[in-house]
């Protein structure tokens, strides 16, 4: 069990999706009480079964809520210290809301807001790239603004990025493999 453990509760909201399910699942593997926050939809799709049938086997505590009701955001925030979002690109902006449940809360020891790709403050995209790395950026600001201790894990690109050609970029199918030029080491920023 990781040191602390008994005493950190560990929410994930976005736990169900892509990334999510991977973090739920590692928390409660190190020992830490986990809460996943679930739409009530979501018990009900067939898409999900598994990935709930899983927690529950896990012991994870699955709360019934959305980012979108203020009232059940700022309950299960209340419950635990740590706060990790892995909300999908497409709903970056939805994690003001929990930014403001936090403030509203106001016992969170840390804040993982849901980076997981580039570090926006050091690169610049176009296009499509552009607007999600802007976004982000000023997600970060407002972190910083509102002075919640907070946590940017920024992981470079996805795996789910590496497509077989670059046109591909917004077909989300994973590979089974990745060719990497040279020998791997190369940095990048």
């Amino acid at each position: 069990m990781a040191v602390g453990a008994t005493t950190t509760k560990i929410l994930v909201i976005g736990g169900t999706g892509y990334m999510g399910k991977f973090i739920v699942e590692a928390s409660i593997k190190a020992g830490y009480p986990t809460f996943a926050l679930v739409r009530e939809s979501t018990l009900s799709d067939p898409n999900k079964s598994s990935i709930i049938h899983n927690f529950n086997t896990l012991g994870v505590n699955i709360v019934l809520g959305d980012i979108n009701d203020q009232h059940s955001l700022v309950k299960v925030i209340k419950q635990v210290d740590v706060v990790i979002s892995t909300v999908s690109h497409t709903r970056l902006s939805d994690q003001y809301k929990i930014l403001a449940a936090i403030k509203k809360a106001g016992n969170i020891k840390r804040f993982f807001p849901s980076e997981f790709g580039n570090d926006v403050d050091q690169n610049h995209g176009v296009d499509e790239g552009k607007v999600v790395f802007d976004t982000k950026a000023q997600f970060r600001r407002a972190i910083e603004a509102e002075g919640i201790p907070h946590t940017y894990v920024v992981a470079n690109f996805l795996t789910q990025h590496f497509l077989p050609t670059w046109s591909q970029l917004m077909d989300a199918s994973p590979l089974d493999e990745v060719i990497i030029l040279g020998d791997g080491n190369v940095k990048c920023k």
